[in-house]
C-alpha cells in the first residue's frame, strides 16, 4: 500500500446530518448513531456541517451536546459554523458549555462572510441592524477573545444575592487552542495563521489566479504552506484535510453504482472556477481503499497533512454511511498509515 509523506495520524469524518422535514427526529437520531459508530470504529473525530433554512443540521452545537453524552472519546467538531448567523458572545457560552459536557472534546470550526441569501433573510435575522453588522474577520476575533477569557463586561462582583463575572461562563481551559478556521483562499489562510487558529481545508478552494489551467491540489498546498508560514507553531500548526472520499471495498453492486453516479453528476464543476467567488471543487474520490490511497498519496496538499475529516456525501442512506465509515476505518485509514484510537 502507498504511504503519504506524513503518515495519517488522525482520521475523522464530516456529515451534513440530512433529515426528512416530515420526520426530522429520525434524521437527527441517524446522525447520533453515526457518531457512536465512528467512536466504536476508532475514528478520532466526527464533524457536523452547519445548514440554515435547509434540511440539514441547523444547530450542530446542540446535536454535539447530545453526542457528548453518548460517546466518551471521539472529538466533536463543527465544519463550519458561519459566524454571520451568530452572536459571538452567545456562541462562546454555548461552545464552552458543550466543551465542559464533553470533557474537553469540542473542536469548533468557524468561517466569516454575510449569511447566504442575506437580502432574503436579513429582516428575520437582523431586523434593526442589518446594515451595521460586521461580517469580517473581526467577528472571529471577538469569538476568540471571549473563548480565551478576555472580559465581556466592565462589571463583576456581587449584586444582592447574585454574583456576576466579567468573562464568559463557564470557562473551558484549552478550548481556545481547539478553534478552527475554514479557509479556501490565501487571505483566510494568512489570517488564521497569524491569529493562532487551526486550519480546516475542504474540497473547495478559491481560484485566485485569473487564468487556467487550475490545479486544485497545488492551490490547496499553497494555502497550507501560507498558513503555516504565518502560524506561531510553524510546520507543527494543525491542518485538517476534507475531501469527499467514498471507499467501496464492502459496498454492494447497487451501492457502487449509486456512488459512481453521484460523483459523475458532480464532476463537471471541477473543471473550472464556479460563480462570482471563483470556487474550484475537487473531484469526489470513489473506489477501493487501495485506489483511493494511491490517489491521495499523489495529492500535493494531502501530503502536507496528518489529519483528515473526510466528507460524507449529502444524500445517501444510513446504511450507506455505515458501509463507507466501516471501510474507511478498516481499510482506507490503515492504508494511509493510520491506527484506530482507543
Amino acid at each position: 500500500m502507498p504511504s503519504t509523506a506524513r503518515p495519517l495520524r488522525k482520521l475523522g469524518f464530516l456529515t451534513i446530518g440530512l433529515f426528512d422535514p416530515a420526520d426530522p427526529a429520525a434524521g437527527h437520531e441517524s446522525t447520533l448513531r453515526i457518531i457512536e459508530l465512528g467512536e466504536r470504529l476508532g475514528f478520532d473525530s466526527a464533524w457536523l456541517r452547519h445548514r440554515h433554512l435547509q434540511h440539514g443540521i441547523s444547530s450542530p452545537v446542540a446535536v454535539l451536546a447530545a453526542a457528548s453524552q453518548r460517546t466518551r472519546r471521539i472529538a466533536l467538531g463543527t465544519a463550519v459554523t458561519p459566524l454571520g448567523w451568530e452572536n459571538p458572545l452567545r456562541l462562546a457560552e454555548d461552545l464552552a458549555t458543550v466543551d465542559i459536557l464533553s470533557g474537553g472534546r469540542l473542536n469548533p470550526g468557524v468561517s466569516v462572510g454575510p449569511p447566504t441569501h442575506f437580502d432574503q433573510v436579513k429582516d428575520a435575522l437582523y431586523p434593526d441592524t442589518a446594515e451595521a453588522e460586521d461580517f469580517s474577520y473581526e467577528r472571529v476575533r471577538r469569538l476568540l477573545d471571549l473563548v480565551r477569557g478576555k472580559p465581556a463586561s466592565d462589571f463583576s462582583g456581587r449584586e444582592g444575592f447574585e454574583v456576576f463575572s466579567d468573562v464568559v461562563q463557564p470557562q473551558s481551559p484549552g478550548l481556545g487552542r481547539r478553534l478552527w478556521y475554514g479557509g479556501s483562499g490565501l487571505r483566510s489562510a494568512r489570517w488564521a495563521g497569524e491569529h493562532g487558529l487551526n486550519l480546516l481545508t475542504s474540497s473547495v478552494v478559491k481560484a485566485e489566479q485569473p487564468d487556467g489551467p487550475w490545479d486544485f491540489a497545488a492551490i490547496q498546498q499553497s494555502l497550507i504552506r501560507e498558513f503555516r508560514a504565518r502560524h506561531p507553531d510553524g510546520d507543527a500548526a494543525r491542518v485538517s484535510h476534507g475531501l469527499v472520499v467514498i471507499p467501496t471495498d464492502s459496498a454492494s453492486p447497487e451501492q457502487r453504482a449509486k456512488y459512481e453516479a453521484y460523483a459523475a453528476q458532480r464532476l463537471p464543476r471541477t473543471s473550472s472556477p464556479q460563480g462570482p467567488g471563483r470556487l474550484l471543487f475537487a473531484p469526489d474520490l470513489v473506489g477501493t481503499s487501495q485506489e483511493i490511497a494511491e490517489r491521495l498519496s499523489a495529492h500535493a496538499a494531502f501530503r502536507e497533512v496528518d489529519e483528515v475529516a473526510f466528507a460524507l456525501p449529502f444524500t445517501f442512506a444510513h446504511e450507506d454511511y455505515v458501509q463507507i465509515l466501516t471501510d474507511m476505518a478498516t481499510s482506507l485509514g490503515p492504508a494511509l498509515g493510520w491506527k484506530p484510537a482507543g
